[in-house]
């Protein structure tokens, strides 16, 4: 009995003890790769501190960070456009690096996460050699796809957020490169962007084509995005692509060739062959051209742009097409199909391809009516059992989801019946980053027209 009462005693004392000593202390915070990398910079690196709540969504990848997003900013004096920061979480814990703008709604472009600078500490912080292996990825999944070719030297090499250089984009044109700048960032490493552009075996000519627009939202002035010295870079040159061969111009539209419908071209290729085509919103005739090369009876190509037709009937002869059997028209394109359908006159294959109708979300509801109006007159000139090949640029539309839906009710005012046959995008040498959808922007769907 007294033994048991000595152990009971003893347990007390011991529980007793134990509840004054004191708690052990917190585990130190994880080890930051990137905040020991900002350490040894000589100016420091400001921190940009993310709202609770906001941080997963750019931890699993999305590299542009708003300004609603944003708590706080750590540093003295405050970052300018262009400066390197750091992206934290809400214990001011490095979740990657980026790129800072001070006066767009994107006030930041993440460039690399905290595990990616662990993992390969080569670029950490270092802008100039993030863009080297960015870049040589980018050349080594175009060689990966075959591009270029002997049939094919007309792509896109850098595809922004794709290739996770967001804001930009690099088409290339036999030897020519253009570069397309759509971000700040792009601007103040322009010099760097050029040299490792012009160490690519190929490429001769680089033609800097910024998107002023764009731009002056990201705080640019028009006066600072013109070159100093004239270009020495040919406004003119000429591409293949599967085979056919185009002359462009590197004053039009875009980077001057629409490379991103390459695979839809070459598919209406292969359904063409003793067909009657029509080719809406033409351009230089590229969806023509393949339509005359798979064997098409005859090719009509319909477009506002005189120098774009000039083009497309240079790329005629380009070819040794015959003449007698494609021609083009200089004429808008709801003009043209509303004369048509006056005079009885229908195809076998229509194809839609206008330009970007809904350039942002806001205008997405008025977008949506001029879309249904030019399919049902597209679906109205199309035989009955026919095929009208539909396309949309816009991102706002794409995103949307609800292009088909505009398509049905297109289907409904033109009293036809449509099944869909084929529903595509822009071509494998535009990868898209899932998580940022935003980069997905073209839409081509194959109808049947009943």
């Amino acid at each position: 009995m007294q033994q048991q009462q000595l152990q009971a005693r003893l347990m007390k004392c011991l529980s007793c003890s134990h509840s004054h000593l004191p708690l052990p202390p917190p585990p130190p915070p994880p080890f930051s790769s990137l905040q020991r990398f900002a350490s040894s910079q000589p100016k420091g690196v400001a921190k940009v501190i993310l709202k609770k709540g906001k941080t997963q969504l750019f931890k699993d990848g999305s590299p542009m960070v708003f300004s609603g997003a944003i708590d706080r900013i750590i540093g003295r004096p405050p970052p300018k456009t262009g400066d390197i920061v750091l992206v934290a979480d809400g214990t001011e814990k490095p979740i990657g690096w980026g790129l800072y703008n001070s006066v767009s709604m994107f006030c930041v472009r993440l460039m690399q996460l905290e595990e990616e600078a662990t993992r390969d500490p080569s670029c950490a912080l270092d802008m100039e050699k993030l863009l080297e292996t960015r870049i040589n990825a980018a050349v080594e999944l175009r060689r990966g796809l075959g591009l270029p070719s002997a049939t094919t030297n007309a792509y896109r090499l850098v595809n922004s957020e794709g290739d996770r250089l967001s804001g930009l984009i690099v088409d290339v044109f036999g030897d020519l490169a253009v570069v397309a700048s759509s971000a700040a960032w792009v601007e103040k490493y322009k010099s760097k962007v050029k040299a490792r552009i012009s160490s690519i075996d190929e490429i001769n000519h680089i033609h800097w084509r910024p998107s002023v627009e764009i731009l002056k939202e990201e705080g640019m002035d028009a006066a600072d995005l013109k070159e100093l010295h004239p270009s020495t870079c040919p406004q003119r040159t000429k591409v293949i692509e599967n085979g056919i061969s185009y002359a462009i111009s590197l004053e039009g539209q875009k980077t001057g060739f629409y490379a991103d419908q390459r695979e839809n071209r070459m598919f209406l290729s292969t359904i063409s062959h003793g067909q009657r085509v029509l080719d809406v919103c033409c351009y230089s005739g590229g969806f023509a051209l393949n339509a005359a090369k798979g064997g098409a009876m005859s090719i009509t190509g319909v477009d506002t742009s005189l120098p774009a037709l000039e083009l497309a009937r240079e790329n005629i002869a380009l070819n040794n097409l015959d003449p007698e059997k494609t021609s083009f028209l200089r004429e808008d394109a709801t003009v043209f199909m509303k004369g048509a359908l006056s005079r009885n006159d229908s195809w076998d294959i229509v194809i839609l391809d206008p330009p970007k109708l809904a350039p942002s979300r806001k205008v997405l509801q008025s977008a949506s009516g001029m879309y249904r109006n030019l399919n049902s007159l597209a679906m109205k000139i199309t035989r009955r059992g026919g095929l009208l090949m539909t396309c949309s640029c816009s991102g706002a539309m794409t995103q949307s989801g609800t292009f088909l839906r505009t398509l049905q009710g297109a289907a409904s005012m033109a009293e036809r019946k449509i099944t869909v046959l084929r529903q595509s995008g822009a071509g494998c040498d535009h990868p898209i980053d899932p998580s940022y959808p935003e980069g997905a922007y073209l839409s081509n769907i194959l109808l049947r027209v009943l």
